[in-house]
């Protein structure tokens, strides 16, 4: 018996290509959870639009994927901050897989108009990126942390933060700001639902190489350059100590163990996965 079976997930953003969300989805499904796969849009957040499309069958073809696994899936398009969708999204997958044991809170605004100095940022930038990364983990944990209270499962909340979560970096203000928030959250969350059993844990990576970092091949006329992009993330990784980004796996094999058992003495927690980068 895998360490996850008879476990039920809800993995959030999980409908990109080169996600965070899918690589997870597909590492707890390799212990044997079932999973609510839900994103804003059916094929995630374009980053950067330019890209040439690649026909990515977005949150459908990670349920087929898991499905393929062995595994069950349901999808679910949902905003997090959205407290009427996230209802649904739980009732839907209460009737469908009866319970919930683990909340991956994935998904964050894009990169976009709020990565620019301060005195540049918008009242609406700094609330999109706010209401999504901070408000929308909020909801969502409230809403499966009731759930596993009121059918005593002892479960687990999994917020992803950034290392932007523990240093403070030049035009991210919002960025950090909403995931130094969410390091808080964890915490003051963890220390409310430890008596049930219930764990609550951050993760920090540092620069993952996804979807989101598009931007690095994004040339001075607006188009998108793969060689570029491919230039700049090799440029960052030799400054990382273990000299590479963090691949989306790296991410999803400790989402894995905090989901199981096996961390059950493990909360309050913000664990880097920086390859060094970040040490505290």
């Amino acid at each position: 018996m895998a360490r996850l079976t008879g476990k039920v997930a809800i993995v959030t953003g999980s409908g990109g290509e080169h996600g965070l969300g899918r690589a997870i989805a597909r590492r707890l499904a390799a212990d044997d959870a079932a999973l609510v796969l839900t994103d804003i849009a059916q094929t995630g957040v374009a980053v950067v639009r330019t890209k040439p499309p690649t026909g990515w069958g977005g949150l459908e073809a990670v349920a087929r994927e898991v499905v393929d696994m062995g595994c069950r899936a349901i999808t679910a398009l949902m905003d997090v901050r959205s407290v009427l969708q996230i209802q649904a999204t739980v009732a839907y997958a209460l009737r469908e897989l009866g319970r919930i044991d683990i909340l991956v809170n994935n998904a964050a605004a894009p990169p976009g108009d709020d990565r620019v100095p301060v005195i540049s940022l918008s009242e609406d930038a700094w609330d999109a990126v706010l209401d999504t990364n901070l408000k929308g983990s909020f909801l969502c944990a409230k809403m499966a942390a009731a759930t596993m209270l009121r059918l005593g499962i002892q479960g687990r909340i999994i917020n992803v933060s950034s290392d932007c979560g523990k240093e403070g970096y030049a035009n991210h203000a919002a960025y950090c700001a909403s995931k130094f928030g969410l390091i808080g959250f964890t915490q003051a969350l963890a220390m409310e639902l430890a008596p049930a059993g219930i764990t609550v844990n951050a993760i920090c990576p540092g620069t993952v190489d996804t979807d989101r970092i598009d931007y690095l091949g994004r040339k001075s006329d607006g188009g998108f350059d793969a060689e570029l992009r491919a230039a700049m993330l090799e440029k960052k990784g030799a400054m990382i100590p273990l000299g590479r980004v963090a691949r989306p796996e790296d991410v999803a094999e400790l989402t894995a163990f905090l989901g199981s058992d096996a961390a059950a003495y493990i909360t309050g927690q913000a664990i880097n996965v920086s390859g060094g980068a970040i040490m505290h």
